[in-house]
């Protein structure tokens, strides 16, 4: 590190926050000026546009990041544009000598920061990276004959038995300013909200973006759902699970934090949830050793599979009208929140890729833009392991019937009725199979089949004989 009074600049990207930042906490302590910049880079090494989601909640977690840094004495300065050349910039323009930063491990990501730290280093400056997004680096993480983990078990049992998390660290006291003018741009100019329409108003209703949104998430979780969560987290009309998800893929918590909250918690539940933690892990490792897992399938021998292209019965599905009601709760519960409960996310994936035998990739991408919670990571690997076709994925033929699905997980119909109004008067036992009530109670429940809410836009039997048929001649006939 530089011995000079030179400004150290932190680079904000899947961290927004000030507690349990390692980079930001590490120039602190130089004591040296400290220019906190965060980068809008939409288009460096090929990096997937965020969806509109996500760019709802960035907005708002810039926001609030901003105000944090303002407390410790300093200003977010944010700017829209190649990465390499804000930093260049803001460099000559501060007369830094320094640029620390947390890691990102989606593989664009890898390309620009390695890139952009090989370009300060020839040019004699100090570039230095840390962690914070994953408690393990995908780099380290190996089978005992040098391979990358394919089952999540072994894996799970490896994080387990060898990896002890790091403690969380402060937030620093205060943040000593750069006296030069620094350029920055006003966040609304970044074009993050949605406008005409603005569609964002359930997003706001259910979720507060920022480091104090996650803290008191995590706080609500672990005084009032963790315990029972093994069993209440499969229940969607339950208040069961963490909601964590979209603040850790935002970074306004850390992994660390949470392991860290965890510690003096033991049981099923506290190690269900440990286990989520680690799916998360594993995405990530599928992904460091896979860059393509998003576009291609982790089971080559799945791109002989024959997808439908059924343009009308995908935009019933995104739209939550397919005439099964657990599936259209899900998607509509996302449509209306950015968020959809964990569980239905398995049973529309599945009625999209079996039922309907439309490409996961459709889904993935539908997700990526409605999700607040999208992941580089998760997105593809849960795809793929509900189509059959990921690392350790579930087998083509478990396939999800979505009325057993929904009469098992919401057995009073109470998810279906919040989401799926139309179905509201309709008694428990007909609620997840409204085609079978007969006529006099579908006249009392004010339904008409048809026009107030669709029929099955297909028979589940027999889209699984198809799905079946199709698998099979994918796999030459096998059984």
């Amino acid at each position: 590190m530089k011995s000079s009074a030179a400004p150290i600049i932190v680079l904000f990207r899947k961290d927004l926050r000030i507690s349990d930042n390692r980079a930001l906490a590490a120039a602190a302590d130089t004591g040296r000026p400290v220019v906190p910049l965060f980068i809008l880079d939409e288009g460096g090494a090929g990096a997937r546009p965020t969806g509109a989601a996500s760019r709802w909640w960035l907005h708002h977690s810039i926001a609030a990041l901003s105000k944090s840094i303002e407390k410790l004495g300093a200003t977010l300065l944010l700017r829209k544009a190649d990465t390499q050349k804000i930093v260049a910039e803001t460099i000559k323009a501060s007369g830094a000598d320094t640029v620390f930063w947390n890691r990102r491990y989606a593989p664009p990501d890898i390309v620009v920061d390695t890139a952009l730290k090989t370009a300060l280093r020839a040019d004699g400056l100090d570039a230095e990276s840390f962690d914070g997004f994953l408690l393990n680096e995908p780099s380290r993480v190996a089978t005992q004959s040098g391979d990358f983990y394919k089952v999540f078990t072994p894996f799970y049992k490896r994080l387990a038995s060898d990896t002890e998390a790091r403690d969380p660290i402060d937030a620093p006291k205060s943040l000593p300013e750069c006296s030069a003018r620094l350029k920055s741009e006003k966040l609304d100019a970044f074009g993050l909200l949605p406008t005409k329409p603005d569609w964002s108003g359930g997003l706001a209703e259910c979720w507060q973006p920022g480091e104090d949104g996650a803290r008191d998430r995590l706080e609500t979780f672990l005084e009032d759902r963790l315990d029972g969560y093994a069993d209440s987290r499969d229940k969607p009309g339950e208040d069961g699970t963490s909601g964590l998800s979209p603040h850790l893929a935002h970074g306004e918590i850390t992994p660390f934090q949470i392991m860290a909250a965890l510690t003096r918690r033991s049981g099923r539940d506290a190690e269900t949830f440990r286990k989520e933690l680690a799916w998360r892990e594993f995405s990530y490792h599928l992904l460091f050793h896979r860059p393509k897992l998003g576009q291609e399938n982790f089971r080559p021998e799945f791109d002989s599979f024959e997808w439908q292209s059924a343009p009308a019965a995908l935009k019933a599905w995104q739209r939550g009208q397919t005439g099964y009601p657990i599936v259209d709760a899900g998607m509509r519960e996302l449509w209306q929140t950015g968020w959809m409960h964990n569980r239905v996310r398995m049973i529309a994936a599945s009625f999209l890729i079996k039922d309907l035998l439309i490409d996961w990739r459709k889904g993935e991408e539908w997700f990526w833009d409605t999700l607040v919670d999208a992941d580089a990571a998760n997105n593809p690997a849960s795809w793929q392991w509900v189509a059959g076709s990921g690392a350790d994925a579930a087998p083509y033929f478990r396939i999800f019937n979505p009325v057993l699905q929904g009469e098992k997980f919401d057995p009073d119909g109470s998810y279906v009725r919040r989401y799926v109004p139309e179905l509201a008067n309709l008694p428990d036992r007909y609620v997840h199979r409204p085609w079978e009530a007969p006529a006099p109670v579908l006249k009392d429940s004010g339904l008409e089949l048809g026009k107030g809410y669709p029929r099955p836009i297909v028979d589940h039997a027999q889209a699984r004989d198809r799905a079946m048929a199709a698998y099979r001649a994918t796999r030459g006939g096998e059984n």
